[in-house]
C-alpha cells in the first residue's frame, strides 16, 4: 500500500464527509465490515453509524468544519489529530440550538487494510464541546 494512499483517508472523510455532507466517501475509505470505536451515543459501531454519527452532527452544526492537523502513518497504522468547528444551529443530543460556536479537538488511530480503514478509535472532546455550548458547567477554579 502507497503511503500516499494511506495519508489520505482521514482527511478524505474529514473534507468529504464531515465538511460537505457527501456519505459515500465512508463506503469508500473505510471496509464493508469496518468497526468503529468512537463516541456515537448508541449508533451502530460501523460504516451506517459512522454516517449517522456525522449527520448529526452536520444537522446540529450546519457550518460544520473539520481541520486535520497532523497525520502520521506507520505500516497498516495511521494516527491523526484534527479540529473541529461549527454553530450549534440545530438539535445536538436533545439540546436546541444555542447559537454557540464550539472548536473542539479530536484524534483517530486507524488500522488499514487494503487502502481502507477496516478499524478506527476516535476520540473527541465530548466535554468541552458541552461546556462550550453551555450545557455542562465548567470546572470549578480551586
Amino acid at each position: 500500500m502507497s503511503i500516499a494512499r494511506t495519508d489520505s483517508l482521514i482527511r478524505r472523510m474529514l473534507d468529504n464527509a464531515f465538511n460537505l455532507g457527501t456519505f459515500a466517501v465512508v463506503d469508500d475509505v473505510v471496509t464493508s465490515n469496518g468497526i468503529t470505536h468512537t463516541p456515537t451515543w448508541g449508533m451502530p459501531q460501523n460504516r451506517e453509524g459512522l454516517k449517522q454519527l456525522i449527520a448529526m452532527f452536520r444537522s446540529a452544526f450546519p457550518d460544520l468544519h473539520c481541520t486535520l492537523e497532523d497525520e502520521i502513518n506507520e505500516g497498516d497504522k495511521v494516527a491523526a489529530h484534527w479540529t473541529m468547528r461549527g454553530t450549534h444551529r440545530g438539535l445536538f443530543l436533545g439540546a436546541p440550538p444555542t447559537s454557540r460556536s464550539i472548536e473542539v479537538k479530536g484524534m483517530m488511530f486507524a488500522r488499514t487494510e487494503n487502502g481502507q480503514i477496516a478499524e478506527g478509535w476516535t476520540m473527541i472532546d465530548q466535554m468541552g464541546m458541552l461546556q462550550q455550548l453551555g450545557l455542562v458547567p465548567p470546572p470549578r477554579r480551586r
